[in-house]
């Protein structure tokens, strides 16, 4: 009656694992109704494969495995950033039990499994509302709590509105952990979260920071929930970079960054997960007689404008190189630094994606089509250098 009083035509509920009922209803609508149609079809998430109807939250996005048992095949290499982002959350909840997680529907693909088994009545899925996990966050920090809401990048922009009005204007200490920053490979357009840096970064209170490797990630989950006020950390889906994990968390300076490398031909400056092609672009430049700075910002904002605008005007050239959209990125940023400290003489390259959705395929495919690796930096770089000759 709802659906009707709403003047939608309504059918079901059906079941939408019998095809032969199914297709014939879809056909008779199409052919007969005119108006809007409701078809209510009641599915069973992974029917017909026993594992799945099991445990469907392990099957929502899944790698290779073994068909008669269901076990994943897992493969060699470093921890992912999404484990240690969960590992390092129960670990901070061990020792301050006013931490608490919030996840919308995505307890696993966000690295909270862990967590809600050793902390059941510290954990609140609510479903796929983005909207109402920031503001139920705002909520409990506004009566003592450090809640930690975790949501993939590309579904964070349904809260927006909230992280404005309900977190940063009364300046409540909430973390948003951002997971999948930059694109994520075959989940497509929907789920790259490329846009993340331009809709943030332009929030007054909001302390943004992006780690350079899962090691420097913790640290910054640390900082994160010692801060008076909101912190967002971004850090991509996928390995990190196989780096020693420090057994004692660090409380980071807001605000200020890293130098890696020191050079005096050009400044490379990469932000989270683009420090490290960065860094071996730079072993590239070298070959070639070029030497370049690296700097990890580690804080999209507070931005170290100190420190970029003394390696700026060492260097005379930027290249920047981001996992975001350049409209309104990091790259944008750094030309509002330039331009704020009249330093309109530094030649400056920018590296990010360009204005248009970006299909499926792996991650390292992506970066290389979006010039976005390290022999991508190289060029980017050469081509400053020839500018000046």
């Amino acid at each position: 009656m709802l659906f009707e009083a709403l003047k939608f035509y309504y059918i079901g509920p059906i079941s939408g694992h019998e095809l032969e009922d199914l297709i014939p209803t879809l056909e008779n609508i199409r052919d007969n109704v005119d108006g809007p149609v409701l078809v209510h079809v009641i599915t069973q998430k992974g029917k017909g494969y026993e594992p799945a109807e099991k445990n469907p939250g392990n099957y929502h996005g899944l790698g290779p495995f073994d068909i008669a048992s269901g076990v994943p095949k897992s493969s060699p290499g470093p921890v992912s950033y999404t484990e240690v982002f969960g590992n390092t959350v129960c670990r901070l909840a061990r020792n301050n039990k006013s931490v608490i997680a919030i996840s919308a529907a995505m307890p696993a693909g966000t690295g909270l499994t862990a967590f809600t088994k050793e902390f059941p009545d510290r954990f609140f899925d609510v479903g796929i509302a983005e909207q109402h996990a920031v503001t139920f966050a705002a909520g409990l920090a506004s009566e003592g709590m450090r809640p930690i809401v975790a949501i993939y990048s590309s579904f964070f922009q349904r809260a927006l509105d909230q992280i404005i009005h309900d977190i940063c204007i009364p300046n409540l200490p909430v973390t948003l952990a951002i997971d999948r920053g930059g694109v994520v490979g075959d989940d497509g357009p929907t789920h790259h979260g490329v846009f993340d840096i331009s809709f943030l970064r332009f929030i007054p209170n909001l302390t943004y920071i992006a780690p350079k490797d899962e090691n420097e990630l913790q640290h910054m989950l640390h900082s994160a929930v010692s801060l008076p006020g909101p912190v967002a950390i971004r850090y991509p889906r996928g390995c990190g970079e196989d780096v020693v994990l420090d057994n004692d968390l660090q409380i980071l300076e807001p605000g200020k960054g890293e130098v890696l490398r020191e050079g005096k031909d050009i400044l490379l400056l990469p932000i989270g997960n683009r420090v490290y092609p960065a860094l071996r672009a730079a072993e590239g430049l070298a070959k070639l007689g070029i030497e370049a700075t690296v700097i990890n910002p580690r804080f999209i904002k507070p931005l170290d404008k100190e420190l970029i605008c003394h390696w700026a005007k060492e260097t005379g050239r930027i290249v920047t190189v981001e996992d975001n959209v350049l409209h309104g990125g990091f790259g944008s940023l750094v030309l509002e630094l330039l331009s704020e400290n009249k330093l309109f003489t530094i030649k400056t390259n920018l590296l990010g994606y360009q204005d248009h959705f970006i299909e499926h395929g792996p991650q390292k495919t992506l970066w290389k089509n979006a010039h976005l690796d390290s022999p991508a930096i190289i060029n980017a770089a050469m081509e400053l250098m020839k500018e000046a000759e």
